[in-house]
C-alpha cells in the first residue's frame, strides 16, 4: 500500500506534534484516510503594556524620629501651599482630592522612598552550610 496521507505543518510548530493516527472508518469517496494529529502547544501569556504597578512607600522610615519630623514639616508646607490655593477660587471636591492626594504622594516619594521588594530566600543558610559540609567531606574522600 502506498503512503499517501501526510500532515503539513509550519516549521515553527514541527516539534509540537506528538502523535499522528489514521482513522479508517470515515465515509469519503477517496483512497485517502482521515488523519488525527495530537499536538502539544505552549501558549504565551498576553502581556499588557502601559499598565503601571503601584509601588508601596517605605513606611518603616517613619519609626525614625528624624525622618518623621522631616515628613511632617514637608507635608505641612505642601498642605499650607494647597490651602492658600483653595482660598483664592471656588473648586470642586474632585480637584480638592487630587490636590491632597498629590501632596501626600509627592511627600512620601521625596522623604520615604519606595519599598524594595525582597524575595524570600528559597534556600536557608543552614541548608547552604550543610551543602558546603557535604562538599568538604566528598572532597576529603576523593583526595
Amino acid at each position: 500500500q502506498n503512503q499517501i496521507d501526510h500532515i503539513c505543518i509550519n516549521k515553527t510548530f514541527r516539534r509540537t506534534i506528538e502523535d499522528v493516527r489514521t482513522k479508517r472508518g470515515a465515509d469519503i469517496a477517496s483512497d485517502h484516510h482521515l488523519l488525527v494529529a495530537k499536538m502539544k502547544l505552549k501558549l504565551k501569556k498576553h502581556w499588557t503594556t502601559g499598565r503601571t504597578i503601584s509601588q508601596k512607600f517605605n513606611t518603616a522610615f517613619l519609626q525614625d524620629t528624624n525622618k518623621l519630623n522631616k515628613f511632617k514639616i514637608v507635608l505641612s508646607n505642601k498642605f499650607q501651599a494647597f490651602h492658600d490655593l483653595l482660598k483664592g477660587e471656588g473648586t470642586t471636591v474632585e480637584s480638592n482630592w487630587k490636590g491632597i492626594k498629590e501632596a501626600i504622594t509627592s511627600t512620601c516619594h521625596e522623604v520615604l522612598g519606595h519599598k524594595k521588594h525582597h524575595h524570600k530566600e528559597w534556600i536557608t543558610v543552614d541548608t547552604l552550610d550543610k551543602i558546603q559540609e557535604r562538599r568538604n567531606k566528598k572532597a576529603a574522600i576523593n583526595t
